[in-house]
């Protein structure tokens, strides 16, 4: 894939980006969290643009020629490849959160057992788990941490405006499921982001095995 950057944005520091992304695609796919070719993930480079994975590639098996620079309406800039589908979910955050600087977007089997099986309440609340700490802005396991689960639809903008409307009615959001699909969730870096999906898959995993104990 051939990327012209603006003058603006160094090669060095679009590059850093997209090696940060696909080391990180490459450790999420090889625990099995983006199966067949779903997931995307994204970097903020600078104010006005994002890096982000290309559509309908493996996940583990990317390379910086994969990633594209995106404008905070999704569009490509500098490049004709196409972006995942749900980009509109990525340039969201980076709206509504300037200090979020990297989102990641994965399809475990935990997170979409996890999604279907909340849907119906529309959210899943997590309570006196010592792990809910590892989410930033969380310092007790007696804290309710909600992770609302959203109607799945292809149609990106629906999906947008129900997050919006979560968000303006004053709902704290740290991540959130699509029924039948998958998580996404966001930090200020890879590092703490990263922290946050690997500590959100425990915890719904525990979720998970506590239905399944209760019920048997």
């Amino acid at each position: 894939m051939s990327q012209t950057l603006p003058a603006a944005i160094p090669a060095s520091v679009f590059e850093r980006c997209a090696d940060a992304i696909v080391d990180a695609a490459r450790e999420l796919s090889a625990l099995g969290w983006t199966p067949a070719t779903s997931s995307n993930f994204s970097m903020r480079v600078d104010a006005g643009h994002a890096a982000i994975t290309v559509s309908g590639k493996h996940k583990g098996r990317l390379g910086r020629g994969d990633i594209m620079l995106i404008d905070p309406d999704g569009h490509p800039v500098g490049t004709d490849a196409r972006p995942s589908a749900e980009t509109a979910l990525h340039t969201q955050i980076y709206r509504r959160w300037p200090e979020v600087n990297v989102v990641l977007h994965t399809h475990s089997r935990v997170q979409s057992v996890a999604s279907r099986l909340f849907a119906a309440d529309g959210v899943m609340r997590l309570q006196g788990w010592e792990l809910q700490k590892a989410i930033a802005g969380y310092h007790s396991h007696e804290s309710v941490l909600e992770i609302p689960v959203f109607p799945n639809t292809q149609h990106m903008p629906e999906l947008v405006a129900r997050i919006d409307a979560w968000l303006d009615a004053g709902k704290p959001l740290a991540a959130y499921l699509i029924d039948g699909h998958g998580i996404y969730t966001w930090g200020h870096d890879m590092a703490e982001t990263r922290r946050h999906l690997e500590a959100l898959e425990f915890l719904l995993g525990c979720e998970l095995d506590l239905k399944r104990l209760r019920a048997s």
